[in-house]
């Protein structure tokens, strides 16, 4: 007969440490590289020394077509419109077209975007931006697939929309102006409704 050693139990890891090791090698979503209609969303990106986090991205679809991607930087997380509205320090919300459009029929979507969800008494006050709004959109005649927009908030400067990564003309000084056009996409009568719910950050 052989000699065989007595056996002695294996010790395992408790299920929960392995899986915590587990999720400590992947980064959180928040942190990670986000893809969207074929466009890259880096989970940070710095603004002036300002260093801001992608709250949400998504893509923009009339009807089944895509229109554009979009993605939201703050300074910080938020979850509803009130809270990134409120959000003091520079905010960025940026966007790549995934398909060819007319931009001067773009520039009056966003016109018709702000008066369907600004607050009647800004309204005069709003005007002279969207007359800008406009002007800048319709100067460029055509946006084409690939090309890209921003629109930032800059505490003490106001508001800057860059086409293809230009500054275009003077910051829009109006306080409410960025707001108006954040509600565009974020307010009661969003021009997506699945896109709103992505750049908040909310699972789609």
């Amino acid at each position: 007969m052989f000699f065989r050693p007595p056996k002695t139990p294996l010790r395992t890891a408790p299920l929960a440490l392995v899986i915590a090791c587990l999720c400590s090698l992947t980064p959180p979503a928040w942190a990670q590289t986000q893809e969207h209609g074929g466009v890259k969303f880096e989970p940070r990106m710095d603004i002036r020394g300002n260093a801001l986090q992608l709250n949400g991205a998504g893509v923009r679809y009339k009807a089944v077509f895509k229109v554009y991607a979009a993605g939201l930087y703050l300074p910080q997380k938020a979850t509803t419109t009130e809270d990134v509205l409120g959000l003091n320090g520079p905010k960025r919300l940026t966007i790549t077209m995934l398909r060819d459009i007319d931009a001067n029929e773009l520039g009056k979507l966003f016109t018709r975007g702000v008066e369907d969800n600004a607050p009647r008494s800004e309204m005069s006050r709003l005007v002279p931006g969207l007359i800008r709004m406009s002007e800048i959109f319709s100067s460029h005649k055509k946006l084409l697939a690939g090309d890209t927009f921003s629109i930032d908030w800059l505490p003490g400067l106001g508001t800057v929309i860059s086409v293809k990564g230009q500054p275009q003309g003077d910051p829009f000084k109006e306080p409410e102006f960025f707001n108006a056009l954040m509600r565009i996409w974020l307010g009661s009568k969003p021009a997506d409704h699945l896109l709103k719910d992505a750049l908040l950050g909310k699972s789609t």
